[in-house]
């Protein structure tokens, strides 16, 4: 039987005004989610919150389908409510936010995000990412116009392709995996990844604590200059005892 861990940290960074990140941590449920405000958007803020509490009120399900269909349509009947505010109360703006999280049950888990926060694995030694970059850049990268690495200074890195609160029909993407024993999971905005390459990622998430864990990777994208709000979650699995 597998058991999980997590810790979490989110830091306003050095040029924001405010943190338009969200996070939510419910190892008790298996479920965690990182949300990024869209900045220049009216109230980011608000719309990432807006995710966060929606999500907070998930209740534990032992069928992983299920979970599925209920963090989704929490996601869906918050772009809605977004769609409606932002018609209503601010003049036709758009409230958005990115959105990615991860759930388990038992030795499965999935993630369901829209736009660029991501959901990172480390297994054995090596990290991959489990969800694809909704942006403009990530589309180029795709169709082999640009290369990773003139992504990272592309003009258009900050456009998002999919947001919760973006438009009237969202399209959350799916991923369903196994989990094992020893994997570490990372979810990130965008602030955060863009200050940390993979490579220093892999050499600092595992550490002594959980704890430990978010303060090493934190302390390094805050010395980076952290020119967004910068939101990390590290979850670890291990064998019951």
């Amino acid at each position: 039987m597998l058991v999980w861990t997590s810790a979490q940290a989110t830091d306003i960074g050095a040029k924001r005004k405010i943190n338009e990140d969200a996070v939510l941590s419910r190892p008790d449920i298996g479920l965690w989610a990182v949300a990024d405000g869209m900045g220049g958007h009216a109230a980011g803020d608000v719309a990432s919150q807006a995710v966060i509490d929606a999500l907070l009120q998930t209740n534990p399900d032992k069928d992983l389908s299920d979970f599925v269909d209920t963090i989704e349509d929490k996601i869906l009947l918050v772009n809605q409510n977004l769609r409606r505010h932002g018609q209503e109360a601010l003049g036709g703006r758009t409230l958005g936010t990115t959105v990615v999280s991860l759930f388990i049950v038992d030795g499965m888990g999935a993630c369901i995000w829209a736009g660029d926060s991501r959901l990172y694995l480390y297994r054995d030694g090596e990290l991959k990412r489990i969800s694809h970059d909704h942006s403009a850049v990530q589309e180029m990268i795709d169709s082999g116009m640009i290369t990773p690495d003139q992504a990272a200074h592309h003009p258009h890195r900050n456009v998002i392709t999919r947001a919760v609160g973006g438009g009237d029909k969202l399209y959350p993407e799916l991923r369903v995996f196994n989990v094992q024993a020893g994997d570490w999971y990372l979810l990130c905005s965008d602030g955060f990844y863009n200050e940390v390459s993979e490579d220093v990622m892999s050499s600092l998430i595992v550490q002594d604590t959980l704890e430990a864990s978010v303060a090493k990777l934190m302390e390094k994208a805050l010395a980076h200059g952290a020119a967004d709000n910068v939101s990390l979650i590290v979850v670890k699995v291990s064998e019951a005892s």
